[in-house]
């Protein structure tokens, strides 16, 4: 029996459904939650997992973009576009960083990242918010010389590590233009959502050339999240954006909190081995 037949297709479809909702109402940070659900309910290596939670991220990028545009127009294209340029070429680039790096590697930079964020929406929502203002001056975001190089960058390092990790990125992206752009939460969570979808196209070739992705569990996350998506994204709109950056640094702390035990567990069985 292969890596892709170990597993339950009704479980894998229930993870699906509820990643889309998270996957939605923060901005495409699904993978927080396929990536510890796979990694539980398969027997695939953890490189593998990652893969497959980038197949899955098409589908649910698509459906989510496409409800927050309608939804409400939240998006910024002025930011979004080049971003989404850099994360396509860092999609294609992930996936080899991925497969030559050690698995505790990639779970220590993902208990960081989850942390970080957990972090600062945390403050901002219990006490005096962590940069009111866009940490790039208003003078250089006018100015298109500034802002497009350094948003394709920016898309760069984020794409990178979306196509590497599996995560869709929302994690990275939204806070990056929050802080730097001073984007809106909310429009930064439907952006994300659009700048991922080449990213993920790419970062699933890439993957499934390599064989670091279950092509089968990959496109049964995406179609089944694309409905909890659609109510994650309807969700995330009607919320306060206190309130939505609340939830948002809850999830990635318990995330985090999830995954630090489950490193500890593996580093314990290491050493009674």
């Amino acid at each position: 029996m292969t890596d892709e037949e170990v597993g339950s297709t009704g479980r894998i479809a229930a993870i699906g459904v509820a990643g889309g909702v998270v996957g939605g109402l923060i901005g495409g940070g699904a993978g927080v939650l396929f990536v510890p659900a796979l990694d539980r309910f398969t027997s695939m290596t953890r490189a593998r997992v990652h893969g497959t939670s980038t197949v899955a991220q098409i589908g649910l990028c698509v459906a989510g973009a496409a409800t927050y545009a309608i939804g409400g127009g939240a998006l910024d294209l002025a930011v979004g576009t080049p971003m989404a340029v850099g994360a396509t070429f860092g999609g294609a680039l992930g996936p080899w960083l991925l497969a030559r790096t050690h698995e505790t590697v990639l779970r220590v930079l993902l208990i960081a990242i989850l942390l970080l964020t957990a972090a600062k929406f945390g403050i901002d929502a219990f006490g005096p918010p962590l940069f009111t203002h866009a940490l790039v001056p208003p003078a250089l975001l006018a100015d298109p010389w500034f802002v497009v190089p350094t948003t394709l960058v920016v898309g760069l390092v984020v794409g990178a590590w979306s196509g590497a990790m599996g995560l869709g990125g929302g994690l990275l992206a939204v806070p990056a233009m929050v802080l730097l752009f001073g984007v809106e939460l909310h429009v930064a969570a439907g952006t994300s959502l659009l700048m991922f979808i080449p990213n993920s196209v790419v970062g699933t070739v890439v993957h499934v050339r390599q064989g670091t992705a279950s092509a089968r569990w990959g496109w049964v996350l995406g179609l089944t999240s694309a409905p909890g998506v659609i109510v994650g994204a309807l969700l995330g709109l009607a919320l306060h954006t206190e309130v939505l950056g609340l939830v948002f640094g809850t999830f990635a702390l318990l995330m985090a909190v999830r995954e630090i035990v489950a490193l500890a567990r593996r580093r314990s069985r290491a050493g009674v081995g």
